[in-house]
């Protein structure tokens, strides 16, 4: 790639030229394309069309008893709770069922943090200056939310295995206003890499400065594979790792989405709380 710095002005307007030309090409082919991203095809809407003509005009009653018509069961079906709990691998017990989507769950995250605080800190993440970590090249909806809120970012290398834990583990270790870490484990946007089990292994054990720190564990293609074999994810050992007393700092969140397998517009959450140990692991799925 030419760096710009290194030409002259002549060849800056002659690249410019060269540029303008190749896009008023692309004009010209009077293309109508639609570049929104994680939207499903047609014919993979077509495959949930049938779940509208399951239920009859009387079958309106949860397994709970709830009228689904009507106001109540606050923490959401059963039978949705026994679906998502098998994928977020928690007890269907301990699943709730919401309506956000997960960027808008990890905006509102963020937001609660900077207002409020988190279990384990002092108050508010706002009265004091706010770090994240933030695996690069990574997804640009993650560094949009911290640049709205005037957060500073982090960037550490992004390899093949994941994030090098060598930049994390230095700098959680030495700067207690690093309150956060972005981080797409499975098929990360937009390199497509999977975290390897030492990655995971090391950000689960990892201690940090600020007792309050969090990892936003965005899950978002966990059931997203394009072949048969997928690629294999050390979660289970995250939660574990995340849920035992010596383990990391405080609670740590983590999201999934599962909207594009299907239709779009409907979305669930699902948290997972383990108050015996005072830590709750949260997991929060749009649907």
């Amino acid at each position: 790639m030419t760096r710009l710095r290194s030409l002259s002005p002549q060849a800056l307007g002659e690249l410019r030229s060269q540029l303008e030309t190749r896009f008023n090409a692309f004009k010209a082919q009077g293309l109508k394309l639609d570049m929104t991203r994680g939207k499903p095809a047609n014919a993979q809407l077509d495959l949930a069309t049938g779940i509208f003509g399951v239920l009859g005009e009387k079958d309106f009653t949860a397994a709970d008893g709830t009228d689904t018509r009507n106001y109540g069961g606050l923490d959401g079906l059963p039978e949705v709770k026994a679906i998502f709990a098998e994928l977020l691998g928690a007890p269907a017990a301990q699943v709730i069922i919401g309506g956000n989507s997960s960027l808008q769950i990890m905006h509102d995250t963020v937001v609660r943090a900077l207002t409020h605080g988190v279990p384990g800190g002092s108050g508010p993440w706002s009265k004091s200056r706010v770090k994240f970590l933030c695996p690069s090249p990574g997804y640009d909806r993650h560094f949009a939310i911290c640049e709205h809120f005037g957060i500073d970012m982090l960037p550490v290398e992004l390899n093949a295995s994941g994030p090098n834990m060598d930049q994390v583990e230095e700098l959680v270790q030495s700067d207690a206003s690093i309150k956060g870490m972005w981080c797409v484990p499975k098929y990360s946007n937009p390199t497509g890499c999977t975290y390897s089990d030492d990655v995971v292994q090391r950000l689960a054990k990892m201690k940090t400065a600020a007792p309050d720190f969090r990892i936003f564990w965005d899950n978002a293609y966990v059931v997203h594979d394009l072949y048969a074999e997928s690629d294999r994810l050390l979660e289970s050992l995250f939660e574990v790792e995340l849920l035992k007393p010596g383990g990391m700092n405080g609670p740590q969140l983590a999201f999934a989405a599962v909207h594009r397998l299907g239709k779009g517009g409907r979305n669930q959450i699902a948290r997972r709380v383990d108050r015996g140990r005072g830590v709750e692991l949260e997991r929060r799925c749009p649907v």
